[in-house]
């Protein structure tokens, strides 16, 4: 289970879902919100998006408002 804290958010790999649930939506919207930036991410790792392309989601998206906060 990954844990959330409104200070901080461990950068390593994440599925799909544990991404959509940190940024506190469903997991299709979560995908439609990557689209635009496909290339940029590159493909997932088996199940998971790696250490890298989280950085590029977080950079692209802002970081989750759950850790704005």
């Amino acid at each position: 289970m990954t844990t959330v804290s409104a200070e901080t958010i461990q950068v390593k790999a994440y599925s799909l879902s544990e991404l959509a649930r940190i940024y506190g939506v469903d997991w299709r919207t979560f995908k439609k919100w990557l689209k635009p930036f496909e290339k940029e991410i590159g493909e997932k790792q088996g199940r998971y998006y790696n250490i890298p392309q989280v950085k590029v989601i977080f950079d692209k998206l802002s970081l989750p408002s759950a850790i704005l906060a």
